[in-house]
């Protein structure tokens, strides 16, 4: 679409009483792309502390307008949807986020939408929730006492999703790595045999049995090329410094079948030379 329906959305607080409640507002605002911020008998603010709170808002705080009557404020609209924490079973119609940001979308379609906010210590009022055309009710437990910035950005969340807006994706790989060929996956296996063996994690076990767990373990885990050739220089790398620090002696190589280290001799805790 040319215009993001989100264009039409409007964030109304009615009478809010805490300017880092405004600000927060506005950066939950910055962050799900909605622009218009009206307030209804506002407390006094100044605009740069709110920057300051809010940082890199400056185009939203600027255009910020402010009414002396909740009427004006929600002239413009076709739809004026109100949040409220007590929950009510007659009178309004009652959603959640979710289901009041599809409905606001599809009213967006024909002029400009209002989302209602109440006071932090109070709430919306009954007179200014009879005005609404429906009620909001954020799930929560009994306690129920969610902080002004948090409810508009949990309302602007689910807005945000369902007009699908979101412009930030979640990074992939670096680069996509290929699966590894078959002789690729047979050399690691030799090699890891080896450092297993090299460390005598045989002594006590059947290799086979072991060797055909890792297997499994190996296809199901569906390492990449790239991937693979981590695991196999982590098993090269434990026989090179078993080589290095004399504890075994070097008879393995890269391509050849799974073969016992010999063990250099040394001697053993009583302090008898080994035969």
């Amino acid at each position: 679409m040319s215009e993001s329906r989100l264009s039409q959305v409007v964030v109304v607080l009615y009478e809010p009483q805490d300017p880092v409640n405004i600000a927060g507002t506005v950066r939950a605002m910055k962050n799900m792309g909605v622009a218009t911020l009206r307030l209804v008998r506002p407390v006094k603010y100044d605009p740069v502390r709110l920057e300051g709170i809010a940082h890199d808002t400056w185009e939203i705080i600027n255009a910020i307008e402010s009414y002396p009557d909740f009427d004006a404020a929600v002239a413009d609209c076709v739809r004026l949807v109100g949040f409220t924490a007590r929950r009510r079973r007659a009178k309004w119609e009652v959603l959640d986020p979710k289901a009041a940001a599809e409905d606001a979308l599809g009213y967006a379609e024909h002029g400009r939408v209002g989302f209602v906010f109440g006071r932090e210590d109070s709430g919306l009022p009954n007179e200014i929730l009879d005005r609404v055309h429906a009620a909001v009710n954020i799930p929560t437990t009994d306690h129920a006492s969610l902080n002004l910035a948090q409810a508009v950005l949990i309302a602007l969340y689910e807005l945000h999703l369902a007009a699908g807006d979101a412009t930030r994706t979640l990074r992939g790989p670096r680069k996509e790595a290929p699966p590894p060929t078959t002789d690729l996956l047979e050399r690691y296996f030799t090699e890891l045999h080896n450092a297993l063996d090299a460390i005598q994690f045989f002594k006590t076990r059947f290799p086979e049995h072991i060797m055909r767990s890792l297997r499994a373990i190996t296809f199901r885990a569906a390492p990449d090329d790239r991937e693979l050739s981590l695991l196999r220089a982590m098993a090269l790398e434990i026989v090179r410094f078993l080589e290095r620090t004399g504890r075994v002696e070097r008879t393995l190589s890269d391509d050849v079948s799974p073969r016992p280290p010999r063990h250099i001799t040394g001697r053993d805790t009583s302090g008898r030379q080994e035969d």
